[in-house]
Formats: structure tokens, sequence, C-alpha cells
């Protein structure tokens, strides 16, 4: 992981910390729950290094509340953290590294899980704003939220009676799919503090993807990728969302060397007229 320049940028009353690899027209890397923006990359999940290779600026930013980033004005406040709130940053962020409010030409933008989700609130709410997205692990949505919903709950409250490490343990204890049985240190350490992700989980639980028929208005071209096997992040969303959104294609992965290709399958994309 070559990293070629650090900062932050001061985004609604935030400041989001990120790392930049590569020259060229900005890609956005919005992580998932609990993550930080090298979580997927450190525990050999994702790898996305081929494209800053390609002649792209890869931005990994870490989303408020999480890894180096701060959080708003009332901390323990679950709305600020609901996917369509990090989505309103996301957009602020994306002006801020494309040259300022003058310059917001369109982007290219990946996500995973929650990254996804707050990259698809943000093309509905500025389709403008996105040339492309590459969609990796969709989570659970509409008929499927009540659920994960209801589990994000129970999860928080039990952090704040016996601390981050229970949720931890319960999360290392948990069966991984056989896609993900090439993985020796997954999943990592969380990046979010104890104090905070009680907030951050009943964030979650309050999210879900935009409404079906607002999808099916958003035309920027999309690429879907989905791993097998994981109820968390079930392979159906990404196959609604591919019946759904007007111009997408979906990649399901269901070995471990399918899911290496990510990467090269993303550039492929991203590099498309």
């Amino acid at each position: 992981m070559i990293v070629e320049s650090e900062g932050s940028s001061q985004v609604r009353g935030v400041r989001l910390g990120w790392s930049a690899s590569g020259a060229g027209p900005l890609v956005l890397f919005a992580h998932g729950l609990g993550n930080d923006r090298w979580t997927l990359e450190r525990t050999g999940l994702l790898d996305w290094s081929a494209i800053p290779a390609v002649g792209r600026r890869l931005v990994r930013f870490d989303a408020r509340g999480h890894g180096n980033s701060t959080t708003g004005a009332n901390p323990l406040d679950p709305d600020q953290y609901t996917w369509s709130e990090l989505a309103r940053d996301l957009l602020e962020l994306a002006g801020d590294l494309n040259g300022g409010t003058e310059a917001r030409g369109p982007i290219d933008a990946i996500g995973a899980s929650m990254g996804t989700g707050t990259l698809l609130h943000a093309a509905v709410q500025a389709p403008e704003r996105f040339r492309r997205l590459v969609l990796a692990a969709a989570p659970t949505a509409w008929q499927t939220r009540a659920g994960q919903a209801d589990m994000y709950e129970q999860t928080a409250a039990l952090v704040e009676r016996e601390g981050l490490r229970v949720f931890e343990s319960m999360l290392a204890q948990r069966p991984l799919p056989p896609v993900f049985s090439h993985l020796t240190r997954y999943p990592s350490g969380l990046a979010v503090s104890d104090a905070l992700m009680p907030s951050v989980l009943r964030g979650a639980a309050r999210s879900d993807l935009p409404p079906l028929d607002a999808l099916a208005k958003m035309a920027v071209p999309t690429l879907l990728l989905a791993w097998a096997g994981d109820p968390v992040h079930p392979v159906e969303t990404a196959q609604q969302l591919a019946a759904t959104l007007p111009s997408a294609r979906l990649h399901v992965a269901h070995t471990p060397e399918e899911l290496r290709r990510w990467g090269e399958i993303a550039v492929g994309f991203l590099n498309a007229a």
C-alpha cells in the first residue's frame, strides 16, 4: 500500500482524514461500518492498488467518527451517522478534493458496505457529481433491513453495557463464508471508540438504501461487486440493484480467486469510455 500523501478536510463541522495514492482523475473510496480507510486492504479482503497504478488519484477517507476523522457538535447523536448524512459529507469532501466549489466535475467513486450505502445516497442526491460508481458488498436493504437494524440496536445496547471488546469477540467468532477462506486476519480491530460505537450502530439501524423508485432514475454507470455466502451483505441486494439501476452490471465472487480479481475488474470498468 503506497501512500503518497496524507491530509484532512473540514467538512460540515467535522474533519475527515484521508490518504492519497497516484495522480490523475479523482477516485474516492468510502469504507464500511466500524472500519477505517485501510481495514479491508490491511486484512487482505480487497485490494484497490491497481487503480492508482493506471493513472488515477485514489483517495481513501475515514467517515465521521471512524479512524482519524472527528465527529460533529453532538457526537452521540445517531442521526449524524446515517447513510444519507454520510453522503452529504462525501459530496462536500469530493468538492474539496476535486478543486473546490467551482470545479466540482463528475468523479469516480468506490464504496464497500456502509460506503456503498453512502455512495448510493450521494448519487441519488446529486447524480451529476459522479461519472462511474463501483459498489462492493451491498448491505441488507429494503425488505431485509428490519432484521439487520434490530441486530444493530441490540449490539449498541450490548456495547454500552459491556464495552467494545465483547462486540469484537462476537465478530471474531462469526463463521466466515468460503469466499473468505484465504483470510488470516479478518475481521480486523474496529476503528470506532467505545463511546461512539453505540451511536454509530444506531445510525446504521436508522439507515437503508434509497427507495427503488429513486434508484431507477439514477443513471450513473455502476459496477456491482458481491461476494456469496454473507447474510450481512446478501447477493440478493446486489441483484435487486442490478435489476433496478438503469446502467449497472453485476459480478459475484464465489471463491477467493474471484475476489482477488475485483481490483482488476474495477480498473477495467473505470477505464471504459
